[in-house]
This record gives C-alpha cells, structure tokens and sequence, in this order.
C-alpha cells in the first residue's frame, strides 16, 4: 500500500533534524568530526532509511537486505545517528563517537555489524558498491544497493572507473546519490553548484541521473521512486544540497569543515528541539513499523 505523502514528507523532515542534532551532539563531544557534511544530507539520509530501504535494523546481514554504502566516509556521524534512529542501537552511544573503546569511529567500520565495507578514503565507496549491485546478481537476489558520494570525492579517478563498470553490466540495482554541497575542506569543489557539469558526465558514463533540490524531500523520494523504474543502467541523484544546512551560523562555508560545534551552542539547539522531539513521537514509532523486513525468497527483480 502507498504511504500517504501528506503525513510522511512531515515526518521526515523532522527525523532529518533528529540526525542533525545528534550528529552536531556527536562531533561535539568527541572534539572532532565533520559536522557540517553530515547536515547537508541529512533529508537524503532521512528518506532512504525511512521511507525507501528494505532492511530490520535487528538483523542488519540479512542476504536480502537492501545495502547502503556511504562513500563519503568522513560523514559517519550522520550513519550512525540514522541507524540509532532505525533501533539498531541506544541514541545515547553516540555519545561515544571516536572513542577509544568505542566502534564508532570517525569512519564506517565493518566491526558493526550493520556496516559492510570501510570507507573514508574518497572514492573507494563506489567501488565496493558496484561489487555489491554485482553481489545482488551472483545470488539472484532482489535487493538494492545504494550508495552517497560527495562531490569533492567526484574529482577522483576511481569514482569515474567504477561508473564505467557499472554502466557496462548495466546495474539497474544501484542507485547513487552525490551530495553536491559545492565545498570541500578548505575551498570550493572543482564544479562548485554547476549541477549541468554533473549531470553531462554521468550521463557520458552511461547512467541514467536525476537533478533534484537534496533539501527538498518530495523530491528526493519522486527522485527514488523514478531510479527503481530505470531498467538495464544504473541512476545517479544530483542532490544540490548546502554546506552547514539547518545551522545558520556554519552554513555554505568551508571553516567548519572537521570542526565540532561549540558545546554551548549545541545544548541550546538541542533544548529547543524539545517540542519538535515530543511532537514526533509517534511519527517515530509509526516508521519503525514500516520497515519491509526482506523477504528470503524474493525473485530477482
């Protein structure tokens, strides 16, 4: 059955302050991080994990799970707050991030078990995803395989061969998603917003992509919906997005890049995330039943 947008846009956009506030909470207690890449995405984090994945967050290996690889690895904080968010674990361990006894690192580990490939050095992801769509194939097995890249990664070689290969077996299974927030650590990314530039390379690759506002949730799920229609080659969403976006004072720069948000400041933001919190309560809880548990025996789509 369909879910009803008018009250699923809503709940998403809320879930997706969730992950903001829990991600600044994150890097702020931890002394480091990268902040401001995780609140760029955080409405793309929001609908894939609530409203397009397959997955049990109880039981993350599953072989008909739908598979999500962040390429962009250095915003692993914004990762571990969705799979908090979905149950796989307490919202107060992300407390822990980037301690030593703890296995949230400042980069996806497969030591949890609801991560399947290391990532943070850029353009790697991609690769493992391709090998994962091909997985999919191996074993006939009906799930999907999505994966966010960043846009200051596009510059890497690795990105472009990987998207080779997988226009050539043509892996209508994945689904990518640039975060073209036009900033990378210290400077403006090679292309910046110039989402024309993307998109003609992509296509040249042999891709089928989407351009789309990655703020704007109606459109990031008519975005996914579209991709899971696209036979014989893969989807890219071009997800123009803004560094920083929701924190006003961090928005659209780079000086904020690997830096935590003063404590203070975040403890105020969170205090008046109150409301929005008990508001959502049952939002929350609705999603949680919404999860499509894989089905072992699915056929191949």
């Amino acid at each position: 059955m369909p879910i009803d947008r008018a009250s699923l846009v809503p709940a998403l956009k809320n879930i997706a302050t969730r992950l903001r506030i829990d991600s600044a909470r994150a890097t702020s207690e931890a002394g480091s991080g990268h902040p401001t890449s995780c609140f760029s995405m955080a409405e793309i984090m929001a609908a894939l994990f609530f409203a397009e994945m397959r997955f049990d967050p109880k039981d993350p290996k599953n072989p008909d799970s739908d598979r999500f690889v962040l390429s962009k690895g250095h915003a692993a904080p914004i990762l571990y707050a969705a799979w908090a968010e979905a149950g796989a674990f307490h919202r107060a361990d992300l407390l822990k991030l980037r301690r030593l006894d703890s296995d949230l690192e400042g980069h996806p580990t497969p030591r949890l078990p609801f991560i399947d490939v290391a990532t943070g050095s850029l353009g790697q992801g991609i690769c493992a995803a391709v090998g994962t769509a091909l997985n999919a194939r191996r074993i006939q097995s009906a799930y999907r395989t999505y994966v966010l890249l960043g846009d200051g990664e596009s510059a890497e070689g690795s990105v472009w061969e990987a998207a080779n290969v997988a226009s050539m077996d043509r892996l209508d299974s994945l689904c990518g998603l640039t975060d073209v927030n036009g900033l990378g650590q210290s400077r403006p990314t090679m292309w910046q917003h110039d989402m024309e530039q993307f998109e003609r390379r992509w296509r040249a690759f042999g891709w089928h992509a989407i351009v789309i506002d990655g703020h704007d949730l109606t459109a990031i799920l008519d975005a996914l919906d579209e991709a899971r229609k696209i036979k014989r080659q893969p989807t890219m969403i071009l997800a123009r997005t803004i560094k920083g976006k929701g924190v006003s004072f961090v928005e659209a720069g780079t000086a904020s890049h690997s830096r935590r948000a003063k404590s203070s400041i975040v403890r105020s933001r969170s205090s008046r995330s109150s409301s929005c919190r008990s508001r959502t309560a049952a939002p929350q809880r609705t999603f949680r039943a919404r999860f499509r548990s894989p089905s072992p025996h699915r056929a191949p789509s």
